[in-house]
C-alpha cells in the first residue's frame, strides 16, 4: 500500500475521545469507529471524535491492536524527520539536566512515550548505541532516525532490533541492523563503579536494564555485613553491586544459564569474590531452601514482568504474593527485603496492599524504609501511566 504525504482523518466511536483529550499516547483499534485496517503501515492519521473534531495527529500500524500511535496535540505540528530529531534533542537535553556526560557510564538516551516518541528506545553504552523499535509504524523513519542518532551523538556502533515478540504484536519481520562499526565483541561500560560488559547483538532488549542501576547502589547501602540472596539476579545487577560495597556474602539465583555465565564473568573481572551463583527457577528455589531451614539476611527479588495486560493484574499478583511469602520464609528477623515490579499494569497501590495482606499471612511486621522507581534516566510521561512501572521496596522485616 502507498503511504499519503497527508494525514488521513479516522474518527473514534462515540465517547471513547477522552484518554486522547488527556494526551493518552495509545489508541487501540476497538476504540476506532473506522479501524484504518486497509491503509498503509506508517501512515499519519488525524484523530477525529466522533462528531469530527480535530484531537491529535499520529501514526498508523493497520497489522496492531494498538493501532494508532499519537505524537501530536496541536494540529499545526507535522510528523515527519524533523519533529524525531527535535525529539531526540530534547530526550537527551533532559539527560544532561539530570547528569553529566560520563562517556564510560551506561544512560537511557530515549524513552518511548515519556520522552514523546512512543515505540523508541535508546541506550548508550560508553560509545556505542543499543536501539530498540517497539512501533512497526515507526519503521518508516528508521533510517533517518538511526542516521540522526549516529550523527548527533558520534557512536562508534548503533545497534538496532524488534525483538521476536514485538514483532509478532506489530505484524513486522523481526530486525537487527547495525549502523557504524561492526561489534565483534561485547561492549565494555562503567557503572557503579564497576566493570561491566553488555553483548548488544545477543542481550536483553536494548542490552542490560538501566533502570535499577540507582536502586542497585541504594539496595546496596542496606546490605553491608550481612548475607543475601539475590533472586532472579538476571546478570548480577544487584548482587555485583552489594559484594562490591560490602555485604557479607551473595547468593545469585537465576533461571537463565546464559546470564549467569555473563553474572559469573562480571564477579571475576571485577575481583568480587564473596558472590556466587545458582541456576533456578525463583519459586522452587525458595520454596526448597525454606524445606532446607536456610536462612539469609537479605532477599532480593527481581522477577520479569508478571502482568503484560490488564487481564493478567488478578493473577501477577498472587504470583507476586506467592514470591514475596517464600521470600519472607527464609528472612531472619531484622532482615532486608528488596522487593520489586516491573509490570507497568500492576500500580504502586495494589503492589503494596499485596504487601500487606504478605505480612498479615506471614504474621511479620514490614517498615519501608524507602518506596523507590526507576533511574532518572528513565522518565514518567503523566499522561501516560503505564510509564510508571518500576516499584522498588526496601522494607525491614520483623
Amino acid at each position: 500500500m502507498t503511504v499519503s504525504e497527508q494525514p488521513i482523518p479516522l474518527r473514534l466511536k462515540p465517547t471513547r475521545q477522552f484518554p486522547f483529550l488527556a494526551r493518552h499516547p495509545w489508541v487501540h483499534a476497538h476504540a476506532l469507529a473506522e479501524d484504518g485496517r486497509d491503509l498503509a503501515c506508517g501512515q499519519v492519521i488525524d484523530l477525529l471524535d466522533h462528531d469530527g473534531n480535530w484531537i491529535a495527529r499520529g501514526i498508523l500500524n493497520p497489522a496492531s491492536r494498538l493501532r494508532i500511535r499519537l505524537y501530536a496535540f496541536d494540529s499545526a505540528i507535522a510528523i515527519d524527520e524533523m519533529l524525531w530529531q527535535n525529539r531526540i534533542d530534547d530526550a537527551v537535553r533532559r539527560r544532561r539536566v539530570m547528569d553529566p556526560l560520563d562517556e564510560q557510564a551506561a544512560e537511557r538516551l530515549v524513552f518511548s512515550e515519556s520522552d514523546l516518541i512512543s515505540g523508541l528506545i535508546v541506550d548508550r553504552y560508553a560509545d556505542c548505541l543499543g536501539v530498540q523499535f517497539t512501533s512497526g509504524a515507526l519503521l518508516r523513519w528508521r533510517d533517518s532516525i538511526l542516521e540522526y542518532l549516529q550523527q548527533t551523538l558520534g557512536s562508534r556502533s548503533i545497534v538496532a532490533r524488534i525483538d521476536p515478540r514485538t514483532a509478532k504484536h506489530e505484524g513486522v519481520d523481526e530486525l537487527e541492523t547495525c549502523l557504524g562499526e561492526p561489534l565483534s565483541s561485547p561492549v565494555l561500560y562503567r557503572q557503579n563503579g564497576l566493570n561491566l560488559v553488555v553483548d548488544l547483538q545477543s542481550g536483553q532488549k536494548t542490552g542490560g536494564f538501566l533502570d535499577q542501576r540507582c536502586n542497585h547502589e541504594t539496595v546496596a547501602r542496606y546490605l553491608k555485613g550481612r548475607s543475601v540472596l539475590d533472586v532472579c539476579c538476571y546478570t548480577g545487577g544487584f548482587g555485583l553491586v552489594a559484594a562490591k560495597q560490602g555485604a557479607a556474602e551473595v547468593l545469585g539465583i537465576d533461571s537463565s544459564q546464559v546470564a549467569l555465565e555473563a553474572a559469573t564473568s562480571a564477579a571475576q573481572r571485577n575481583g568480587l569474590q564473596s558472590i556466587g551463583f545458582e541456576k533456578g527457577d525463583c519459586f522452587d528455589t525458595l520454596k526448597k531452601y525454606s524445606h532446607e531451614g536456610r536462612a539469609f539476611e537479605a532477599v532480593i527479588l527481581d522477577p520479569p514482568r508478571f502482568a503484560g495486560s490488564r487481564h493478567q493484574i488478578d493473577s501477577a499478583l498472587r504470583a507476586y504474593g506467592r514470591l514475596n511469602s517464600l521470600a519472607l520464609d527464609i528472612l531472619a528477623p531484622g532482615g532486608i527485603l528488596v522487593t520489586c515490579s516491573c509490570s507497568g499494569r500492576v500500580s504502586r497501590a495494589d503492589f503494596l496492599n499485596m504487601l500487606l495482606d504478605v505480612g498479615r499471612r506471614r504474621r511479620r511486621d514490614m517498615v519501608v524504609m524507602e518506596n523507590r522507581g526507576p533511574s532518572p534516566d528513565h522518565p514518567v510521561a503523566i499522561s501516560c501511566p503505564e510509564s510508571d512501572y518500576l516499584k522498588c521496596l526496601i522494607a525491614e522485616i520483623r
